[in-house]
């Protein structure tokens, strides 16, 4: 068991998708309660930040508030280090569906020494699936106050590992796993993929 957090940011409005995203289903299950799942196979501690109380309850977790409301997710991160048992944390969007434990253990490895680790694949970075240390808190209170909102804004104040998966991640399908769920295209598709990961 890994003495750090895991976090499942689950406070967005989900405005493209007409539905809350956390509880729709991607294979047998939803994604929020999947993403449960694996986060408790190996951290010691699992948190929802934002959403209903009452899902909180019903999976075992306790769910966090932002202390800066209606900011965005660097909002949850804000909260989730203030409130977290453990000095690091692994945020994740609930509207991933494809998150595994085995790379939960991977992302957290890479913070050591590190004020962040994010995963990067091409020109693109994971800030949503990423390691934070308590050690950001102060750096995010002044973004915040200075009204900066972008999750990655903060990033060329602190200590981060930019971490290319395709180099660590060359046997898995990083697409797959970086997979999000905005629309219902993009969940038609994910489900797609979902039976063809059951299939073969």
């Amino acid at each position: 068991m890994i003495q750090a957090t895991g976090v499942i940011l689950a406070g967005g409005k989900s405005v493209r998708m007409g539905t809350d995203k956390a509880f729709l289903k991607v294979g047998p299950q939803g994604m929020l309660e999947h993403i449960a799942g694996e986060f408790k196979k190996v951290f010691a501690e699992v948190l929802i930040s934002g959403g209903d109380p009452e899902t909180g309850r019903n999976l075992g977790l306790r769910v966090i508030n932002d202390l800066i409301e209606g900011k965005g997710p660097l909002c949850g991160v804000h909260a989730a280090l203030h409130e977290a048992q453990h000095d690091k944390i692994l945020v994740v969007a609930c509207d991933m569906p494809f998150v595994t434990a085995k790379l939960a253990c991977f992302m957290m490895r890479q913070v050591e020494g590190y004020d962040v680790a994010v995963p990067s694949h091409g020109i693109y970075l994971q800030p949503l699936f990423a390691a934070y240390s308590r050690s950001c808190l102060p750096v995010i209170e002044e973004s915040l106050a200075a009204n900066k909102y972008k999750i990655d804004g903060f990033f060329p104040r602190v200590r981060v590992n930019y971490v290319n998966m395709e180099n660590y991640c060359s046997h898995i399908d990083i697409e797959t796993l970086f997979f999000n769920i905005n629309t219902p295209v993009d969940l038609h598709k994910a489900r797609e993929m979902a039976d063809k990961k059951i299939t073969n």
